[in-house]
């Protein structure tokens, strides 16, 4: 985990994909999209249907190194708002494992709308905690600190004729003059079987306006790698 600065407040990403706030005790996870295995089964498109098993291990494995009392997901949890009636018996024990272990707190998207919490946890469409508004899809022209994930952003890069490919955290930020910083961020996806879109890509970098400057950042050998994506002198 490497720590991040953000909207005035010590945060800690995690090589995992995740997001962790020690004053809150909560970890933020985007983009679960459980169940997307079975869904595109169902459509005749036949690929390991263990995408569920995977995601919650990552999601346990992260509370563990974090010793979060909170999880928070930020939408998509699952591919389609019927995934959690398909989850197979073992997913399905593990997600109640981990719902009753922890305060889980599921935010719905665009994939799961309607979606039921059969294993566990309390639904909400957005929550504000602690001056931080939390949501699935970032509002253009919001001036509050907020979180969101929806993008699945990945960094992309070029280097010694390599292209390299990682999910990233998107960041903007704004001169808060005398009053606390803001701030906006978007995470990256982090279920099993989710893909990214080019961190710069001007779908996300739009959704974040106004900003004075927008980076994606990355853990890397213990350390928070930035890579500024706009700026708005520029």
């Amino acid at each position: 985990m490497v720590p991040l600065s953000f909207a005035g407040e010590e945060w800690l990403l995690t090589e995992g994909r995740a997001l962790y706030w020690p004053r809150e005790r909560a970890l933020l996870v985007a983009d679960l999209h459980l169940e997307k295995g079975s869904f595109f089964a169902g459509h005749g498109q036949m690929i390991p249907p263990y995408d569920s098993r995977e995601t919650l291990e990552r999601v346990a494995l992260a509370i563990r190194e974090t010793g979060a009392r909170r999880v928070i997901t930020l939408g998509d949890n699952f591919h389609d708002s019927d995934g959690s009636t398909r989850l197979e018996p073992h997913a399905c024990g593990m997600l109640e494992a981990l719902t009753k272990a922890v305060d889980w707190v599921w935010i719905t998207g665009n994939h799961d709308p309607h979606m039921d919490a059969r294993c566990g946890g309390v639904l909400v469409e957005e929550l504000e905690l602690g001056g931080v508004v939390l949501r699935h899809r970032a509002h253009k022209g919001e001036t509050r600190p907020e979180l969101s994930g929806h993008y699945h952003p990945r960094l992309q890069l070029k280097i010694r004729h390599r292209n390299i490919r990682r999910p990233c955290a998107v960041v903007s930020a704004n001169d808060g003059g005398d009053e606390k910083p803001s701030g906006r961020m978007i995470l990256p996806a982090f279920g099993a079987y989710t893909g990214g879109m080019n961190a710069a890509d001007p779908a996300i970098l739009a959704a974040l306006q106004p900003a004075e400057r927008i980076d994606a950042v990355v853990p890397a050998k213990g350390q928070l790698a930035r890579f500024n994506l706009w700026n708005r002198a520029a």
